[in-house]
């Protein structure tokens, strides 16, 4: 017996030298500090022997969290450019790591007064809080100025990256980040609305006018306002506003609201330039904020782009741009402004954007195209059935018709870089129409 006992021992050793393995590689992934490190990590963990189910079980499960100072938390962030930013988080009272909390991004106004990249005032929410109406949640506020405005891409990945370290540090709920703003903030977050859906479930302008971002100054012919129809908008404006009255900005509200935008609208008809209406607005906000988490996997997508900066809205990739046999003479386009005057784009177009829109159901997904030669989709185990073929139809024609095999690699990859337990990609179909 004690020889049986004995040889049992012996095989079970190497079963818990790889568990040892493999949990120390996902102790390094969950201690990364950056994608980059987290990308690095990854590779140990594929190479651990880690199957894909244990993979995916840990990935949803994600990291362990601990207590942190609760209240003001001054933080800086160095974007990929090379750019500094700073940003407060106020972290709630009582903070509980094992608790998952909703983000809300506020984005200040008077961009063009601030001659640098200081920031102002004590990093509070202040007059704007939520906690009256019940929402319990962490506030970011990060800090723009005339160089680097909301409506540049070098802020749009500032807050990316900031989500990003939010979700090293806080447990926070992937599924209810959101983007409001007040004046020159409303009207950026009308513009990451266009840039940079994935990682947020809402936007919230106040006081902002999308038109703002058609100044020539400002529009580089990548401002794409079909990428609003993915994400629910909650607006406000003032009829009495000194900059953006009721008057002027309505039309263009909408305008989208036509055109297949989910706009929630609470035009303040004495509201001047300022927020003097918000203990009448708290709560629908924070209602519409809770009644509207992010769907990660959304069966509806739609996606402009005109290069690689910004070519992604969650489970669709644009490679490659150019015109496909067979693609859409022309689609429902939200840029195209009609009113008393005429039919004017409300943004210019000195290259040929590329759009994509999908429609999922089953294991079935139909591709509308124009100006687009290559995509990827990426398939999550959440929505798609890896024991059955999927199918894929661009612009009526049949384009992939298999069965996908579900990989640690793609799983591992995708999780590096979006930091998401509730957003995880198993495999890559990459469709070329040319």
């Amino acid at each position: 017996m004690k020889r049986i006992a004995g040889v049992v021992a012996l095989l079970a050793l190497p079963i818990a030298q790889g568990q040892t393995r493999i949990d120390s590689a996902f102790q390094k992934f969950w201690a990364a500090d950056s994608t980059a490190a987290a990308a690095q990590a990854a590779e140990d963990v594929a190479k651990s022997g880690v199957t894909f189910e244990d993979a995916l079980r840990r990935l949803k499960q994600g990291r362990m969290y601990t207590t942190q100072k609760e209240g003001v938390v001054q933080f800086t962030n160095r974007t990929a450019d090379g750019v500094e930013h700073y940003y407060a988080v106020t972290v709630p009272a009582g903070y509980d790591p094992a608790r998952r909390y909703q983000v809300r991004f506020q984005l200040h106004g008077g961009v063009g007064g601030r001659s640098d990249n200081r920031p102002r005032g004590n990093g509070q929410i202040g007059a704007l809080s939520g906690e009256s109406a019940g929402a319990e949640q962490f506030y970011v506020i990060p800090y723009a100025w005339n160089d680097e405005p909301w409506w540049s891409d070098d802020e749009v990945l500032n807050l990316h990256d900031i989500v990003d370290v939010m979700k090293r540090r806080y447990n926070i709920d992937e599924n209810r980040v959101v983007v409001s703003g007040v004046s020159d903030g409303g009207t950026g977050a009308y513009f990451v609305a266009m840039r940079d859906t994935t990682p947020y479930a809402s936007f919230l302008p106040l006081n902002g006018y999308i038109m703002v971002l058609a100044n020539e100054e400002i529009d580089d012919g990548r401002n794409f306002p079909n990428n609003i129809r993915n994400k629910p908008l909650f607006v406000v404006n003032g009829g009495k506003d000194r900059l953006y009255p009721i008057s002027i900005v309505e039309p263009y509200t909408r305008h989208l609201m036509r055109n297949g935008v989910q706009i929630d609208y609470h035009p303040q008809p004495d509201g001047e330039h300022n927020t003097n209406w918000w203990p009448e607005i708290k709560t629908p906000f924070e209602k519409f904020v809770a009644d509207h988490p992010r769907d990660p996997y959304p069966d509806k997508l739609t996606w402009e782009a005109v290069d690689t900066v910004n070519n992604r809205a969650h489970w669709l990739v644009i490679d490659s741009y150019g015109a496909a046999p067979g693609e859409a003479k022309q689609l429902t386009d939200t840029n195209v402004f009609t009113d008393s005057l005429g039919t004017d784009p409300l943004f210019g177009r000195p290259k040929v954007p590329g759009r994509v829109d999908l429609a999922k159901s089953g294991n079935t997904v139909q591709a509308t195209t124009k100006g687009v030669t290559a995509f990827t989709l990426l398939l999550s185990p959440e929505k798609f059935d890896f024991n059955q073929p999927v199918i894929v139809t661009a612009n009526g024609r049949e384009v992939f018709h298999a069965r996908v095999q579900p990989s640690v690699d793609t799983l591992l990859k995708w999780a590096a870089r979006d930091n998401d337990r509730a957003m995880l990609y198993a495999a890559e179909v990459k469709i070329k129409l040319k």
